[in-house]
């Protein structure tokens, strides 16, 4: 069951990234903030294996599926599928620069083709009752940003759509990495703002360049919520007082140490379907981020996951190096 307002703090898609064991790892920091998986194409989720692709487990909710993909037809197929699969949400890719997904007329270049993205939202809409929405970037190549970005929001906004994720930087899909496409682009936050005063019936979040929960509580005095990207990934405790500071938690409501307990039965259960450690105990490099014991953590996990017959005690005596060093520091 979707909670109430979860989009007001989200963790972004991230390909490579936010795959299943990622989702659930960052659902036992933060109960409530909106997890998203890895962009997933149509073709993918129509042909694929979609227990590999698109399969999560019940307790990542509040979780949305994000596709890309330019066909109408396609894209209210798979809506139709995400809602059977049991997602809260589904949401159309409009921000990924990579010449992958510019070869398949999907990601920021259809920012060029707003009544385009317009048709394949109606579509999805048509085919499902759970949200529907739009992930984009301010514009891309040599659009004037601002034109571009509300150009576009009015257009796909026309079908019904309410919910626009902003990714608040141009797309250069010329002479740019999709790595570079996230740093050197001028982040514009101003834009994202100014559409929200200008569109207020909307729903309005912010990505991009949001490293911190002082900021994101910044942002939202006026925006309606803000997805966290690498900052989240990187260092996953930020998302530790998510639920305090914007959803009414408790304080202090989980510790490191509790997260890794938690994360110890899912671990031994995911290895006796087949899963390696490695596959999740890569989420978890960053999780004593600028604490005393993070690099023991990280060379632990790091030198003896990938092992053969490596288990859940790899994770446990990485814990208890932590541990012991953290005694050491207080000492």
């Amino acid at each position: 069951m979707a909670h109430f307002q979860s989009y007001k703090v989200c963790v972004a898609p991230m390909m490579e990234w936010t795959d299943r064991h990622c989702r659930f790892f960052l659902r036992q920091i933060s109960r409530h903030c909106l997890l998203y998986t890895e962009m997933v194409t149509t073709g993918a989720v129509i042909h694929g294996d979609r227990d590999r692709l698109i399969g999560f487990d019940p307790a990542e909710h509040t979780v949305a599926l994000q596709l890309g993909g330019s066909d109408p037809g396609a894209l209210a197929e798979c809506a139709r599928i995400a809602e059977s699969w049991g997602y809260d949400e589904v949401n159309l890719n409009v921000g990924c620069p990579s010449d992958r997904v510019q070869s398949g007329r999907f990601g920021a270049c259809l920012m060029a083709e707003p009544d385009l993205v317009a048709r394949c939202v109606g579509a999805m809409q048509d085919a499902v009752s759970i949200p529907v929405t739009v992930k984009s970037r301010i514009g891309i190549d040599d659009q004037e940003e601002w034109p571009a970005l509300k150009g576009f929001v009015d257009a796909v906004a026309e079908t019904g759509v309410t919910r626009f994720i902003v990714h608040a930087r141009k797309a250069l899909l010329s002479g740019l990495s999709p790595k570079e496409n996230r740093d050197i682009p001028p982040l514009r936050h101003d834009l994202v703002h100014r559409l929200k005063a200008e569109r207020s019936d909307l729903t309005i979040l912010i990505n991009g360049g949001i490293t911190t929960l002082d900021a994101a509580e910044e942002h939202l005095d006026t925006l309606d919520g803000v997805m966290l990207g690498r900052a989240g990934y990187q260092n996953p405790f930020i998302l530790a007082d998510v639920d305090r500071r914007f959803f009414g938690g408790p304080a202090g409501a989980v510790t490191r140490e509790q997260i890794v307990e938690r994360m110890l039965p899912y671990i031994e259960r995911e290895m006796a379907r087949g899963v390696p450690l490695k596959a999740m105990t890569r989420h978890m490099l960053g999780l004593f981020q600028a604490v005393p014991g993070a690099k023991v953590w990280r060379r632990h996990l790091s030198e003896n996951a990938h092992r053969p017959g490596a288990g859940p005690d790899v994770v446990e005596t990485a814990l208890s190096l932590v541990r012991r060093q953290a005694t050491a520091a207080a000492a």
